[in-house]
């Protein structure tokens, strides 16, 4: 069995590339409703989900859906099943190829949809997106926050999806009182 086909994140972020504030929560001014909605429909499509221990989309599909948990704390294979839900394995990349976990959730090719955090983020970047959906609300800073990808603030979360080759898309308005707007990041 084969690793996912597709790899695309989800991400929403302040003016300054904060995914969340200096305690990591998430505010009420980055949950915008018509980024929910869009965020919400590309996880309904996706086989998979991938995100650290502090990261989750809620919603009622949310338990049902089978989830790679990127942790450092488990080594060696580095595959355990996760213990309240039995659809979601712990994943160390360091331990196991993105093809080992994948195998484990019973999946052969498919869309991996990464919604967080700051280092799942990062690892596939590195490891390499078809596409990252970037929405971004211009009107609020959260300064010391937790970024969207190591390296952010000094360099801008476009930047960092520019240098690893993804092409951003047409913005498209997703809340115009807010300003709020998504970019796709194709590869």
């Amino acid at each position: 069995m084969p690793g996912p086909d597709r790899i695309e994140g989800y991400a929403i972020v302040s003016a300054d590339g904060m995914l969340a504030d200096a305690t990591g929560v998430q505010p009420d001014l980055l949950r915008i409703e018509a980024d929910q909605d869009f965020f919400h429909g590309g996880l309904a499509q996706a086989d998979a989900a991938a995100h650290g221990r502090n990261s989750y989309e809620g919603g009622p599909q949310a338990a049902n859906r089978p989830r790679l948990i990127l942790t450092r704390k488990i080594t060696a294979l580095a595959l355990a099943l996760a213990r309240k839900n039995p659809n979601a394995w712990h994943w160390n990349p360091a331990g196991a190829m993105l093809d080992e976990a994948w195998r484990m959730l019973g999946l052969s090719g498919g869309t991996l949809a990464v919604i967080g955090g700051t280092d799942v983020f990062g690892h596939f970047l590195e490891h390499g997106y078809d596409v990252f959906y970037l929405s971004r609300v211009p009107n609020v800073r959260l300064p010391g926050g937790r970024a969207v990808f190591p390296g952010v603030p000094a360099q801008t979360p476009e930047d960092l999806l520019a240098s690893h080759g993804l092409k951003a898309g047409a913005p498209r308005t997703l809340d115009a009182k807010t300003g709020t707007t998504l970019i796709a990041w194709r590869h």
